[in-house]
């Protein structure tokens, strides 16, 4: 599966106003919410919260990956978040995070949540796709960074 089925420029969030990893939820959420009618905000918020329960989503090196499953959505949705200062984030590594994807899969669809999860995790290995996104200067651009670095991984 592309990013480019998952995600849309719309869902991009070139600095994030979030100060702290719940805030940094909400509004990674509302940016979800805003593009699929049938998300509710606030239980998408309540599935991430429960998930960071289990163990943080930062996953080190600036970046956090939070991600959950609901009922009511039918395919895989990504909206990503930057903040340029950084935000505590509880990540693996203690340090601050700056580059946030968030994703939401169908309750049923386990091996495609795995699957997008790792493809991400894959192209975000990358210190020069990181260094892309940090400096892009719009939301268009860190649109066009993530679509073309998953054109580049994954051929045909």
């Amino acid at each position: 599966m592309k990013l480019s089925q998952i995600i849309n420029e719309n869902s991009i969030i070139p600095e994030l106003k979030a100060r702290d990893k719940k805030a940094s939820l909400e509004e990674l959420a509302g940016a979800i919410a805003s593009q699929e009618k049938s998300v509710n905000k606030d239980a998408l918020v309540k599935v991430l919260m429960e998930r960071e329960q289990l163990g943080t989503t930062g996953i080190g090196d600036g970046v956090a990956i939070p991600h959950g499953r609901l009922k009511e959505i039918t395919h895989p949705v990504i909206s990503f978040g930057r903040s340029k200062d950084g935000l505590d984030f509880d990540s693996l590594d203690g340090q601050p995070t700056y580059l946030f994807f968030l994703l939401i899969a169908p309750y049923n669809s386990f091996d495609v949540n795995i699957q997008v999860l790792a493809k991400i995790a894959r192209i975000l290995k990358s210190s020069a796709f990181r260094k892309k996104l940090m400096e892009a200067e719009s939301s268009e651009e860190i649109y066009q960074t993530i679509i073309q670095t998953d054109e580049e991984l994954t051929p045909l």
